[in-house]
């Protein structure tokens, strides 16, 4: 496999004759240079009218390699052919470099390139890139790639030190200055070593831009001192692979390119690799297109239910400059919020929060002279509760972190959580699995009262913007949570129609609207007997009896005509109305009368494999029967309306896990530990309200 290398702009506040007057005092030989042994002149030719000068020489290396290795191979030093060609008339200088020892085996192909910054005439840019082909090396070629990389990149990191070096010696000596090349008078030629010699003060500017130009290939260049000023510190590897990754997008890439620090951030969560960060950026730059991400800031707005019980918000910044993001994640009514909004409202106002990140990130760069690439979340655990821990609510969270570690990596910085209850663990043990081992090492957890003090937040955030509710003196505007109200609620129908353009296709939860004689019902296919059948629904109007039936027969849906005078019903009927109790199918738990307003959920372990139905009708007499003819009532106010949802786990994926549902109380849903048990049958249940 071919290995390329890149490296950015780097840019000399010197004219190009001057750093070219440098860059000759590299030969023969270069002190600063210790693997740099001798260069020998193989040709040296100049235009007629003195404008271009090609040089190619011989140059010897020392390897910079294991002894074993170097005894295998049966060298000591390594040639390189290397040519030059100087255009004065451009003001370019055109390296180009390959392998001579070992050229059967292993191909280096270098390329240099000094020219005039686009922006200043009185800069000199220099830009590098190589290719390595191990094609074979005795068994050894892992290792000689990596030491062609060091190799790479120690001359990346002293190459431009040396030409400073000289650049200093020159001015040293008086030398400021060298007039630029003209062409010669007619009939006479001017060679090089005629130029006058001049001082002079060249013009400077002390500015960080990244080199531009009306030529579209100058203007995608990255400068060195870009990189610094607004990306941080990179390695020459890492510089390339930003390089390679931007060269790639704009290649291939249809539509509006990332910004250096999106790219840069898909680059660290993939450890720099280049094939691994390429496909995860691109699909996410699809993911982004497919969704209108890009324009989520402009166009999503949060529903009234959001901006009053979603317990999150900006607060001025840490230590380090970045933004803080503050989450009450123990006062929010996670399970309201999901059957109010949905999983879609939810995801959309967090990608909306990550977009927000960024471009506080961005703002912060700019006010504080420095990069910076992520945010810092503080979370207070402060009323987390097992009611945090319904399995809808853990899905809802594990599909959206999976959204975020996609399309937002290496935008956490880090992660604060205080007031961590003894429940945390838990949850702890349900998300941590789907959280990328990066993000999980920026995690800081502080349980009881101890995050005030040294080694608490003050390490990271300024006292004097530690929240009040928090025990500091900053008032923090991030909304209280709370309950929210079941009025909020709404149907799988209503929150469809909420959006155009939808992240998910399905939803966690479902809604039925069920009339006397009109059950709702769901089916549920258990292959393994022990298996567990959970639930979690809420009675929204009306009162309706909740039972479970093991089928002996293989139930077809009712289909039945609906009177126009009613409303649209979406309940599906499934136990017809000759079967016979006992016979056809059997009852395998008692009934439980639901109330509206309430929350019930809970747990049933099979005994046999088969067909099970879980059933809500509305109260009443003959409620549960399903005759063939819908009685006809004027109005909804005989309708009942219930919201829920209902999952098939193996036994194993149940035991030992949160998943179970086994609640106890909840101030939100009101919920009242409760468990009933059938005497018609040996199969376990939980349920509670």
């Amino acid at each position: 496999m071919v290995q390329k290398y890149c490296s950015p702009v780097r840019v000399y506040k010197q004219p190009f004759e001057m750093v070219m007057a440098a860059y000759e005092r590299r030969f023969p030989t270069c002190p600063l240079i210790p693997v740099f042994l001798g260069s020998e002149v193989l040709s040296d030719v100049w235009s007629e009218d003195g404008a271009i000068h090609t040089v190619q020489r011989s140059c010897k290396l020392s390897v910079d390699a294991p002894r074993l290795l170097k005894k295998i191979a049966g060298v000591e030093v390594v040639y390189f052919i290397q040519k030059n060609t100087l255009n004065w008339r451009e003001r370019t200088l055109l390296i180009e470099a390959h392998n001579e020892t070992f050229s059967s085996r292993v191909t280096v192909l270098e390329t240099c390139l000094y020219s005039v910054h686009p922006e200043n005439e009185n800069w000199t840019c220099f830009e590098q890139s190589a290719s390595l082909d191990i094609r074979s090396f005795f068994g050894f070629e892992s290792t000689v790639e990596r030491i062609a990389m060091k190799q790479y990149t120690a001359n990346i990191k002293r190459g431009k030190e040396i030409i400073e070096h000289y650049l200093s010696e020159l001015i040293s000596e008086g030398l400021t200055e060298i007039p630029r090349w003209t062409p010669p008078p007619p009939q006479t030629s001017t060679p090089l070593s005629t130029l006058d010699l001049h001082t002079a003060n060249s013009p400077d500017t002390d500015t960080c831009l990244r080199p531009s130009s009306t030529d579209p290939a100058e203007a995608d260049k990255l400068d060195a001192d870009y990189i610094e000023r607004f990306l941080g510190q990179l390695t020459p590897m890492q510089e390339s692979c930003l390089i390679q990754l931007r060269a790639s997008l704009q290649q291939t890439h249809r539509g509006k390119i990332p910004k250096d620090e999106h790219i840069l951030r898909f680059l660290r969560a993939r450890d720099f690799n280049l094939e691994k960060a390429r496909d995860m950026l691109y699909q996410s730059l699809s993911w982004r297109t497919e969704f209108q991400v890009d324009s989520i800031l402009d166009s999503w707005a949060p529903p009234t239910c959001l901006q009053e019980y979603y317990a999150g918000g900006w607060h001025h910044q840490d230590q380090e400059g970045r933004p803080l993001y503050i989450l009450r994640l123990g006062h929010m009514d996670t399970k309201g919020l999901v059957k109010a909004l949905g999983e879609e409202a939810l995801l959309r106002h967090v990608l909306s929060i990550n977009e927000e990140g960024q471009k506080r990130c961005e703002e912060n760069t700019k006010i504080f002279g420095r990069p910076i690439m992520s945010w810092t979340c503080l979370v207070d655990l402060e009323g987390l509760s097992m009611r945090h821990l319904w399995r809808p609510g853990v899905k809802a969270l594990l599909r959206i972190i999976e959204v975020v570690e996609a399309n937002y990596p290496e935008t956490l910085g880090r992660l604060l959580i205080v007031r961590a209850p003894r429940v945390f663990p838990v949850l702890w043990t349900l998300v941590s699995p789907f959280i990328n081992e990066n993000t999980r090492q920026k995690f800081l957890v502080y349980s009881g009262s101890n995050y005030l003090g040294s080694g608490g937040l003050v390490d990271y955030i300024h006292s004097e913007i530690i929240p009040d509710f928090l025990g500091g003196d900053c008032l923090c505007r991030v909304p209280e949570g709370g309950q929210v109200p079941k009025s909020y609620y709404q149907t799988e129908v209503e929150l469809e129609n909420a959006d155009h353009i939808r992240l998910w296709t399905d939803t966690i939860y479902q809604s039925a609207q069920v009339l006397k004689g009109a059950p709702h019902e769901v089916m549920m296919e258990v292959v393994e007997e022990s298996s567990v059948i959970t639930w979690d629904f809420d009675i929204l109007r009306g009162d309706m009896v909740f039972n479970i039936f093991h089928s002996k027969r293989t139930p077809q849906p009712l289909r039945k005509e609906v009177p126009a005078a009613l409303p649209e019903l979406n309940n599906v009927q499934l136990i017809h109305g000759s079967w016979t109790l006992g016979v056809d199918y059997s009852m395998v738990e008692s009934p439980l009368t639901c109330r509206e307003g309430e929350s019930i959920q809970g747990s049933h372990i099979t005994r046999w494999p088969g067909l099970y139905i879980l059933q809500w009708t509305a109260c009443g007499p003959d409620a549960s029967r399903a005759d063939d003819v819908i009685p006809l009532f004027s109005g909804s106010a005989h309708t009942c309306k219930l919201m829920y949802y209902t999952e098939l786990l193996a036994s194993h994926d149940f035991r030992g896990s949160m998943t179970s549902l086994e609640s106890c109380h909840s101030g939100f849903s009101q919920l009242s530990g409760g468990t009933t048990s059938s005497s018609q049958s040996q199969d376990s249940s939980h349920i509670s309200r």
